[in-house]
């Protein structure tokens, strides 16, 4: 009987062994980007929110995030995301324009406008022919985000093109230099950490950047007149939250579910943040006793003129199907 009571118990354990499945594996995924973490930095916030959102999903998925570049290097990120060896990046997209030109058409001169334009070119073929680009390549978007940006000189305001001539200037991207030069501007080429020790050695008269760059490096210090970006702004940037597709097809429907969700509550935030970024930079300028004007609809449309003959011609001619890319985006009202 003994044997029996044994052997009857050792076949019940293998049984239940059998059909009690065994607990999930969580899944981690990396996500790195550029800027400074726990620093109020919003494209780090929008990451973090993202990790937060989708820890509290309860779908067995986890964000382990990577700020300041501490994982890849800026320009990196992209190559790292189409071999699968990234999961996750908040990426200015222009950064990728070497491998896909199109991409330039995201730090364009005068096609974005303002932040309500920035959303309804979220929704139109203009990005739709974008994220085809992006997905074709082997990399998916999760949450959109438009940055803007402003010009700075201690010479003179930039307001019409006129007010740019003689003046040297740094400019983001070949883009905003061809533009530049077409109003009689001279550009010196550097990383916009190195904008205030240009502006103080004398080496630039005048920078263009993002709002926060702005603030950030402190070059209210060396300016007499910022433009803001206002309703007529010449500089946005693209910088979305990217996955990485190969990571993408690895994952559930319920966690595939809960990143988008999860991108559209980070999404949702930095349009928000995004719009202080712009009204604090004013208050630190004039706080500092810089002059602060804006670009009027005049200003913007002429200097949309010279974009037209300069960076949009060259865009349109080199690139496959950019005069295509911004008609669409022109297109938008």
């Amino acid at each position: 009987m003994l044997k029996t009571f044994t052997k009857a118990a050792l076949c019940l354990g293998v049984a239940m062994a059998v059909t009690v499945p065994a607990a999930q594996a969580e899944t981690v995924l990396k996500a790195s980007h550029q800027w400074p973490g726990g620093k109020g930095d919003v494209r780090d916030e929008m990451v973090q929110i993202l990790a937060r959102e989708v820890d509290n999903a309860g779908v067995d998925l986890k964000i382990q995030v990577y700020p300041g570049a501490s994982l890849f290097k800026p320009r990196e990120q992209w190559g790292a995301m189409v071999k699968g060896q990234l999961d996750i990046s908040a990426f200015p997209l222009d950064y990728a324009s070497g491998r896909h030109p199109q991409f330039s058409a995201t730090l364009m001169p005068g096609l974005v406008q303002n932040h309500d334009r920035a959303l309804r070119l979220n929704d139109s073929p203009f990005m739709d022919d974008i994220k085809k680009v992006i997905e074709d390549a082997g990399v998916k978007v999760i949450a959109d985000a438009w940055l803007a940006g402003a010009f700075a000189s201690k010479k003179q305001c930039i307001t019409s093109p006129e007010t740019m001539q003689g003046q040297v200037t740094r400019a983001a991207g070949p883009a905003f230099e061809q533009m530049l030069v077409g109003a009689g501007a001279s550009i010196a080429s550097m990383p916009s950490s190195e904008i205030y020790t240009g502006m103080q050695t004398g080496v630039l008269d005048a920078a263009n950047t993002s709002s926060g760059s702005f603030v950030s490096y402190r070059l209210y210090e060396q300016a007499t007149c910022l433009t803001a970006p206002g309703e007529n702004a010449l500089w946005f940037m693209y910088e979305p939250i990217l996955i990485s597709k190969k990571t993408w097809d690895g994952l559930s429907k319920e966690q595939q579910d809960a990143l988008m969700a999860a991108g559209k509550v980070a999404q949702d935030y930095f349009v928000g943040e995004a719009k202080k970024l712009d009204q604090t930079l004013v208050d630190t300028y004039k706080k500092a006793g810089v002059e602060v004007v804006e670009m009027s609809p005049d200003d913007y449309q002429a200097w949309l003129a010279i974009a037209k003959e300069t960076s949009y011609k060259n865009f349109s001619e080199n690139v496959e199907g950019g005069d295509e890319l911004i008609a669409k985006a022109l297109a938008v009202d």
